[in-house]
């Protein structure tokens, strides 16, 4: 079977086509430094083709959630390192997401520091910070000199990524935050070069993968993207504006080699997925278990019938550490419990049991 085959992701050799998903889990403590627990969570799962972290923080402005794990001080590269050695030592490979929050925060999550954006439009509704739950404020426009400030930061947690020993990064450019919001309309409505056209919303995106490439090598780095997801007011409601944004997108990363292109959305084999993979021309991960868990039986297809490289997985990744060899063998699987997705101890994080093998 086509999943459980080796293969190459740029500089990344993965055992099998199984990828975890980025998931925020919330346990790195108020300084953001991945600890024991988290090391050992992730070493648990070390048997999935490659993993994705958590969303991490580029900088102290760009931390979305407490208990977030940042890859800006000493003490949180530190503690990657730690997280890397423990995967590496179980014969995985491990890939830092750097995420950007963008304006889903609040300076009681930042410690003050400024809310940005593309623009002055602040999301509906309120985000938990570390004061309780709060109204999301209008974010600070970024000006031109300030979005070469947030490249740069990208470029070092980046580099940050690869000194603590991980494979390489993701780049977060889906679910609402910062990257994304240049390419949605409704979150992005300059009117200078980083705004206004499909090409102009795609630009900011594009400097900063093409940043990271130059920085640490195209081959350990990766984009996350969720055309049409529709989540966090980051809304991409026009399909013929959805297909040129991110076909301008795609195109002008094509040529740089990167180590993959992953994709969320409900349809992976429709024809907008399917046309910006043929556009990517490199390696392309497919997951649509945002809204449904993705089943073995879909993994399975999408791989054997042509539609990814590999397939993104989520939620069964957080109950079956052991979800490769349950899946190779159609073994019954752990139910996720929601209600322990996010928090600060071992529960629903590290006490999954796993299947003794005969």
């Amino acid at each position: 079977m086509k999943l459980f085959s080796p293969m190459n992701l740029g500089e990344l050799r993965l055992n099998n086509r199984l990828v975890m998903a980025p998931l925020t889990r919330t346990r790195s403590g108020a300084a953001g430094i991945p600890g024991e627990m988290v090391a050992e969570h992730y070493a648990q799962r070390a048997t999935l083709g490659l993993i994705v972290t958590e969303g991490t923080y580029p900088s102290h402005a760009g931390q979305g959630f407490p208990g977030q794990p940042g890859l800006v001080t000493t003490e949180q590269i530190e503690g990657w390192r730690r997280v890397a050695d423990g995967v590496h030592a179980a014969g995985g490979q491990i890939v830092a997401q750097v995420m950007h929050a963008g304006r889903v925060t609040h300076e009681a999550t930042t410690g003050g520091r400024q809310v940005v954006g593309p623009s002055a439009i602040a999301i509906a509704g309120e985000t938990r910070t570390y004061e309780g739950k709060l109204p999301y404020p209008v974010p600070h426009a970024l000006n031109a000199e300030e979005l070469a400030g947030v490249i740069e930061e990208f470029v070092q947690a980046s580099r940050n990524a690869i000194a603590a020993g991980l494979d390489g990064v993701e780049i977060h450019g889906a679910n609402g935050y910062l990257l994304h919001e240049f390419l949605s309309p409704a979150s992005n409505q300059r009117e200078d070069a980083f705004g206004g056209s499909p090409a102009h919303r795609a630009r900011f995106v594009i400097e900063v993968v093409t940043a990271v490439a130059d920085a640490i090598g195209a081959g350990r780095v990766g984009l996350r993207i969720s055309p049409e997801h529709n989540i966090q007011d980051a809304l991409e409601t026009e399909s013929a504006d959805v297909v040129d944004t991110y076909g301008a997108l795609v195109d002008a990363l094509a040529p740089l080699g990167l180590a993959y292109l992953s994709v969320l959305h409900a349809e992976p084999t429709g024809t907008l997925v399917q046309n910006l993979r043929r556009r990517f021309a490199g390696p392309v991960l497919v997951n649509s278990g945002f809204g449904a868990m993705t089943t073995r039986a879909e993994a399975l297809d999408l791989l054997n019938d042509g539609h990814a490289e590999a397939v993104v997985v989520g939620r069964p990744a957080i109950a079956n550490p052991d979800l490769a060899y349950r899946w190779q063998e159609d073994l019954p699987l752990n139910e996720p419990n929601a209600a322990t997705f996010y928090g600060d101890g071992p529960e629903g994080y590290t006490d999954y049991p796993v299947l003794v093998r005969a």
